[in-house]
């Protein structure tokens, strides 16, 4: 009876320490930052496991998302930067330097989905043999059990190998949530916000309850601004084309249901949008826009897009493709509001369920854009132009393999991300300057709707579009408060229109690497993520091209880049630009004096170049 109850007790120990393969860093999610993270790690010399439930790495970009969301190129460079290299050197080596393909990838910023595998798998290449193993048809579930924890230190993980059923643990140092959904933070007990708030909370624009006009139009009525648990709508990204020798015809699906789709026709022949000019159009135009279509022609309202371009909001890749995208001026497209909301803390069953019905959403849409007799023949006829791409997915009949989930949970961390750490502090200006950046991002405060269309409104509810300034992003955002070595750089914390900007692959990838750094960081200084020397972490990043605050003169890679990035941090470049080789004005020389304690006097004869590498080096006493 004691040598039982002995084994009971030792039990939890023996789970973990037993036959569990052990690395320094174990990361849930095969996505951007999943990988970001493990190149990240391994460049320190740490062990890395990448886990990923589907059959192929990579997340949202290669599986659909080609025109990368970005406002400022440059504003965050690193590992994302070298992303965006490879794509570029991709098609210049397959077709030339003065191609088409390299014209339409945009210097690499556009790509068709099975370029940007191409450039991860190289990215993982480089990163070293033996360093990085990459484990696809992985399940983590998020339910009780699956992480195993000594008081506020995740020792092991519970995994599924898809293929064969059967029950994996890994051991790990620091664990990293790199899903979409943050199901790896909330099974190991970390708090999760969902849904909106509402303006009242933070004072933020675009929060809670919203009717407005596309695009930065006023907000329309039924606007409340109230919060509430809604969840923006997911869609599939999908890659079109309108080259029949690569076409391949949108097939009908089984569940078809023709009454879904049928408000297309009105909003076809009235040339009904969503874009801010259509307050201004009359019944009689629209009535003259039918007597048009209906005799062949196409529509004349303002902001009305034309043939598929009407369902799906259309972005040019190499190879005559494009990334189709959810069309904002439509109140009938790719997203399907409403139905996902349990997507974020449901588990996998249901997941797969929904990513059915979306898929066959969506085929349905476009089938009935090309076939159904009810709309024009002439915008019947413009649809059929497209097709999906046959060379992509081909173990998925040409259909992405991912749902693009825009946002799941968000993680309750040490710093927590508003629109106001996105909005400049005074026009023109920059938004709050971080002390603890990790990375500089831009891209508009950006959600989807979260419900489907209602009688006499202008516009789905929940949609926004609102520009911002480049930021940057603190390290505690992806920080938990009390577990100790865990790391969460997709499913960041904030309020929903903070995240709404921060959801972007560029800078979930600048955040993966900088989990990566951290993760390293932690091991090799026996701490917890929450105590890590910082200004190491950003040494690090810098060391390998990371921007932490954008300066419109700079790049990564001028000799002085890392020297002005850590004074900027401290306020000494309070403007965009640092003009390095520029003499020292007053007023900055009193700034710059103010804040390193030094006597600094203006000077016509030497740079601030010169000054700022006076600055780095310490003060003589």
């Amino acid at each position: 009876m004691k040598h039982t109850l002995s084994m009971l007790l030792l039990l939890p120990t023996l789970l973990v320490t037993g036959c569990a393969p052990r690395y320094d860093v174990v990361i849930v999610g095969g996505t951007p930052a999943g990988i970001t993270a493990a190149i990240a790690a391994s460049r320190e010399g740490r062990s890395c496991v990448v886990l990923e439930r589907s059959s192929h790495i990579g997340g949202l970009p290669v599986n659909g998302l080609g025109a990368t969301d970005i406002a400022t190129r440059g504003a965050t460079t690193g590992l994302f930067a070298r992303f965006v290299e490879l794509n570029r050197e991709s098609y210049t080596e397959h077709y030339g330097a003065d191609s088409p393909q390299v014209r339409d990838c945009s210097d690499g910023y556009h790509f068709e989905p099975k370029v940007a595998q191409e450039s991860f798998a190289r990215m993982l290449a480089e990163a070293g043999p033996g360093r990085i193993t990459v484990r696809t048809m992985r399940q983590f579930d998020a339910g009780d059990g699956n992480v195993i924890k000594r008081g506020d230190r995740i020792r092991a993980i519970r995994i599924v190998d898809r293929t064969t059923g059967r029950e994996e643990r890994y051991r790990g140092r620091v664990f990293i949530d790199a899903t979409y959904e943050g199901d790896l933070g909330a099974a190991a007990g970390v708090p999760f916000r969902l849904g909106r708030e509402g303006r009242a909370d933070y004072d933020e624009p675009c929060a809670g309850k919203l009717y407005r006009w596309w695009k930065h139009g006023p907000e329309g009525e039924g606007s409340t601004f109230e919060g509430d648990s809604t969840i923006q709508a997911y869609n599939y990204r999908l890659c079109l084309t309108d080259n029949p020798q690569n076409r391949r015809p949108i097939p009908r699906p089984a569940t078809y249901n023709r009454e879904e789709y049928l408000s297309l026709v009105a909003d076809v022949l009235d040339g009904r949008n969503t874009d801010v000019r259509f307050r201004e159009v009359t019944p009689e135009q629209m009535a003259l826009n039918r007597r048009r279509i209906e005799a062949g022609g196409r529509t004349s309202i303002p902001g009305d897009p034309w043939g598929m371009a009407k369902i799906t909001s259309m972005t040019r890749l190499p190879n005559a493709k494009m990334d189709a995208n959810n069309q904002h001026l439509a109140l009938l497209s790719t997203d399907l509001p409403e139905e996902n909301y349990p997507w974020p803390t449901a588990d996998w069953a249901w997941r797969d369920r929904f990513a059915e019905r979306l898929r066959d959403y969506t085929l349905g849409l476009l089938w009935f854009a090309q076939h159904d007799e009810a709309l024009p023949e002439s915008f019947r006829k413009a649809c059929l132009e497209w097709g999906l791409a046959a060379d992509e997915y081909p173990d998925n009949e040409a259909f992405p393999r991912q749902v693009y989930v825009r946002e799941g949970r968000r993680l309750d961390g040490i710093d927590f991300f508003t629109a106001h750490d996105a909005l400049p502090v005074n026009k023109g200006g920059r938004p709050p300057l971080h002390r603890t950046s990790i990375t500089a991002s831009h891209y508009a405060l950006d959600s989807h709707a979260v419900r489907k269309r209602e009688p006499g409104r202008i516009h789905l509810d929940g949609f926004f579009s609102s520009p911002t300034a480049v930021y940057t992003v603190p390290y505690g955002v992806m920080v938990p408060r009390r577990i100790e070595n865990l790391l969460f750089p997709v499913a960041v914390s904030g309020s929903h229109v903070g995240f709404s900007t921060l959801r972007m692959e560029p800078c979930w990838m600048a955040l993966g690497e900088a989990a990566g750094e951290a993760a390293a960081l932690a091991i090799e200084s026996r701490s917890n993520v929450q105590t890590i020397e910082i200004e190491t972490l950003q040494q690090r990043l810098l060391d390998h091209g990371a921007t932490l605050v954008f300066m419109r003169d700079m790049r990564p890679g001028d000799p002085d880049f890392a020297t002005v990035q850590r004074l900027a941090l401290e306020g000494y470049f309070p403007d965009w630009e640092a003009r390095l080789d520029h003499p020292l004005d007053e007023q900055t020389a009193r700034l710059w004096s103010s804040l390193s304690g030094r006597r600094i006097d203006a000077d016509s004869t030497r740079t601030r170049r010169d000054l700022i590498r006076q600055l780095s080096r310490p003060a003589k006493h």
